[in-house]
């Protein structure tokens, strides 16, 4: 029952492709079967190629923030920069409000609303975040109609309430209905955890996001809508004749910052949605659980100077190599390539890079037939025990249902290998 092992291991040793200078340990590790990945399927690490020791938690992990909350990502490759408590859920405040210009820029994309369209000032929307309300304000008129474009102006450059609260009555009907579709677009973006209680992040004591999710909807934002996104980096807007600047403090710090919002919540503090482009490099960051205004804009500015000095793009697979192969059972060849559609990069520090390691995740064994250009896993790159990004894999060639008695040996591997290996995750449990 070692020979799968064996064979295994030699089909994911792929080390000497490697063409950087990087401590590179690569995991071969197929999902459960049935609902358990076992642990220890394959593994094959490679000395440093370089002359001295590579720390395993350099680079990015000593670098530290003042905030509660942190992730940052480079655009073009999805490399993770920084992350800290990413997943820990605070209140969105107006960060909530670039869920409400997502569903309004889908809905202009879609021609389901235009720039002209018109919607009235109810006294509720004025009320609550008009003038009365001494928040963020675009100062529209109670009973007037408003443009969209001039709401989602208001909305971008000055994170007016009453702007958000005139958009979710005049598109869902009423706000509370808004805020539904608010929480619903989250999980088509792959927002898991956020929730919205309303279009304007006023508190509600509901509304939750985690600085991940924001840095996800940061992206999808400009990315999904090149034509729309640059309203948040207009510096100014006029209405009512009050002129008003940009609210993001980051505009005019020469960083290439072109969005995105700003927040505070009494009891969790300030916090911030950003993007800047320089040198062909984009970076989406989120901060939050900040102490003051003051240095939410220090922090923020300090973080994003890092992530664009500190970092250098490695390409560790070209287009279209093979990263790995797959088991195949049943088939008329055990195995199967793996490869990704595009080159794979990720960006690493400077001056001292972290051990790069990275697993091939699938779900055990795949069955014959299999047809060419099917994704059948993921590869997942690690710097430490931080993951850097995912990348699917998408198969090589096609394999053909094999023979009876082909079929027949297989099935005695898989049950074979099923029992060694059930035994060693049941050795490496805890407790």
């Amino acid at each position: 029952m070692l020979k799968p092992v064996l064979r295994r291991l030699d089909q994911f040793s792929f080390l000497s492709k490697l063409r950087t200078a990087l401590t590179f340990c690569f995991h071969a590790i197929p999902d459960a079967k049935p609902l358990r990945t076992f642990a220890g399927i394959a593994l094959a690490c490679l000395l440093p190629l370089a002359t001295g020791a590579l720390a395993a938690d350099s680079g990015a992990a000593g670098f530290a923030t003042k905030a509660a909350q942190a992730y940052m990502i480079e655009a073009a490759t999805g490399t993770v920069l920084l992350a800290k408590n990413e997943d820990q859920g605070f209140s969105p405040a107006s960060l909530a409000k670039l869920m409400t210009m997502d569903l309004v820029f889908d809905a202009v994309t879609k021609g389901q609303i235009t720039f002209d369209t018109e919607y009235p000032v109810s006294e509720y929307a004025w009320r609550t975040g008009g003038a009365p309300s001494r928040t963020a304000t675009m100062f529209a008129s109670l009973k007037s109609r408003v443009r969209v474009e001039d709401l989602i102006k208001g909305v971008a450059i000055q994170g007016a309430n009453d702007s958000c609260i005139i958009l979710a009555e005049g598109m869902a009907g009423s706000e509370q209905q808004f805020a539904v579709s608010m929480t619903r677009r989250a999980r088509e973006l792959g927002m898991e955890k956020a929730e919205f209680g309303n279009s304007t992040g006023l508190p509600d004591g509901k509304s939750k996001v985690t600085a991940r999710e924001m840095v996800t909807l940061a992206t999808a934002l400009q990315q999904s809508y090149p034509n729309l996104y640059p309203y948040f980096a207009q510096p100014d807007f006029e209405w009512n004749k009050i002129f008003q600047r940009n609210r993001n403090p980051l505009l005019g710090l020469d960083l290439g910052a072109d969005g995105l919002a700003t927040g505070f919540t009494e009891g969790e503090g300030y916090s911030i949605v950003a993007s800047v482009e320089r040198d062909g490099r984009r970076l989406f960051l989120a901060l939050a659980g900040i102490a003051s205004d003051k240095e939410r804009t220090e922090e923020a500015k300090r973080v994003l100077e890092w992530g664009l000095t500190a970092f250098e793009n490695r390409q560790i697979f070209a287009e279209n190599e093979v990263i790995g192969a797959a088991s195949v059972y049943g088939g008329t060849s055990r195995t199967v390539d793996l490869v990704a559609k595009a080159p794979v990069s990720v960006y690493i520090p400077i001056s001292n890079p972290d051990r790069l390691s990275a697993r091939i995740i699938y779900r055990w064994p795949l069955t014959a037939p299999v047809t060419p250009d099917t994704q059948a896993g993921t590869l997942r790159i690690f710097a430490g025990s931080r993951l850097l990004r995912e990348v699917p894999l998408y198969t090589v060639q096609a394999v053909g249902e094999g023979s009876l008695s082909s079929r027949a040996v297989d099935a005695m591997l898989e049950l074979g290998e099923s029992l060694l290996f059930s035994w060693l995750w049941e050795k490496s449990a805890p407790g």
